[in-house]
């Protein structure tokens, strides 16, 4: 992927519409996919991520079908629930998309045959073992290779007590908590501690009960689901972007005016937390103190939050980031990488990155990793930049926001892509 974008610096200023949502989007297409009857989901985006997920759930045996709104550029699907089991073996083709790997694993469930989970490098290198784990705890058969996908197993869960680290990737209990209201007891899911990206589980059980799903804190670490559930189908609305938003955010606080609209302010989005992280960032710079950043229930955030603390005066330490190690790439390696081929200072750290601020970037070539975070996060880096900034691999942002060139461009971002 060595398609380059060449970025002049330049603020950015104008009104922009945020994307939807991603995270929620996958969330409320598998539910509507799991209900029965029709759904309509609005207000999508068709990232490769999102075009990941409502492949898989029509395999699955979900009807969709979607309708384009050329006025405000977004997709609504008709979604027609799962009538009954697929019969035949399937290879789930996840590309990319953890999100869509992680959480439809656990939906073997919903077939009579073995079910196949593949994808993209990137993907293949990502780890699955909390699955696996379970998988053996179960007596399921399953082949794996190292960990990894490919991924193939078959059998049915059972109901009853489900454990899972917490520092891995909330995805693995979100997958879980698709499926287990769907048997025929109950079950609980107990999480072993410190559990990060609660936020994103929040997510999940708000929109399960959007579909007719409850889900019962029994404490901060124990999730009760009741069996025998059901999925009835709703319509729903995706909600602006956080994740997508942070990248404006930030751009606003070192030196850009955009007028952000579509965002909920009473969401349950985990990377909302970039508001009060800015917050803090600033309020520190006027002192040029020194900070530290726990980004454990916001990981996506690491990049952005890079190159704020990169612009603004003052010594940083963003903590709680290991496991941006095992994204689409290593995280902190790149954009500390990156970030100082273009005059930062930044060191990275067993679980983070310490970052001396007040920096005067320079212009040069860097690399997006063939991360979409990453391409963005140096897109807003470049518009304070004291020359002309050439990234590579520019479609990277395809994965989850492909409409971020568009945007740059309209907000007045001097840019020429080859």
């Amino acid at each position: 992927m060595n398609e380059q974008m060449k970025i002049t610096p330049r603020y950015l200023h104008g009104i922009l519409s945020m994307p939807p949502s991603k995270s929620i989007s996958h969330r409320a297409i598998i539910c509507a996919a799991l209900s029965q009857g029709t759904s309509r989901v609005e207000n999508l985006v068709l990232s490769e991520d999102i075009k990941a997920s409502i492949a898989a759930m029509i395999q699955f045996g979900a009807k969709i079908e979607l309708d384009y709104n050329p006025i405000s550029n977004r997709y609504t699907a008709n979604i027609w629930g799962i009538k009954e089991a697929v019969d035949r073996p399937l290879t789930i083709d996840c590309r990319e998309s953890g999100s869509t790997a992680r959480f439809l694993i656990p939906f073997f469930q919903l077939t009579k045959s073995k079910v196949t989970f593949v994808g993209a490098e990137g993907l293949m290198k990502r780890p699955f073992g909390p699955y696996l784990r379970l998988f053996e705890s179960q007596k399921l058969q399953y082949q794996s290779h190292s960990g990894a996908l490919p991924i193939t197993v078959s059998g049915s869960w059972q109901p009853g007590e489900y454990e899972l680290v917490g520092n891995v990737s909330s995805q693995f209990i979100t997958g879980l908590l698709f499926v287990l209201p769907l048997l025929e007891g109950d079950s609980q899911i107990r999480i072993k501690p410190p559990f990060e990206s609660v936020d994103y589980v929040k997510l999940t059980i708000s929109c399960l009960k959007k579909f007719g799903i409850d889900i019962i804190w029994k404490d901060d670490l124990t999730l009760w689901i009741n069996g025998h559930q059901s999925y009835h189908a709703s319509d729903y609305w995706v909600e602006g972007d956080y994740s997508q938003a942070a990248f404006w955010l930030v751009a606003n606080s070192i030196g850009s005016h955009i007028v952000i609209e579509g965002l909920n302010t009473a969401s349950e989005q985990g990377d909302k937390r970039i508001i009060e992280i800015i917050e803090q960032v600033t309020k520190q710079s006027e002192s040029e103190g020194y900070l530290e950043i726990d980004v454990s229930q916001c990981p996506d955030l690491v990049p952005i939050i890079a190159v704020l603390c990169t612009v603004k005066p003052g010594l940083f330490k963003i903590t709680g980031a290991e496991r941006v190690r095992i994204k689409e790439s290593n995280r902190l390696l790149a954009i500390a990488s990156e970030l100082n081929k273009l005059g930062a200072l930044i060191t990275e750290t067993e679980d983070g990155l310490e970052i001396v601020g007040n920096r005067q970037l320079t212009g040069g070539m860097v690399e997006a990793w063939q991360d979409h975070r990453i391409a963005m996060a140096l897109a807003i880096a470049a518009t304070c930049a004291n020359d002309v900034v050439t990234i590579l691999g520019k479609d990277s942002v395809n994965k989850s926001y492909p409409e971020f060139w568009k945007d740059y461009h309209a907000l007045g971002g001097v840019i020429s892509g080859e």
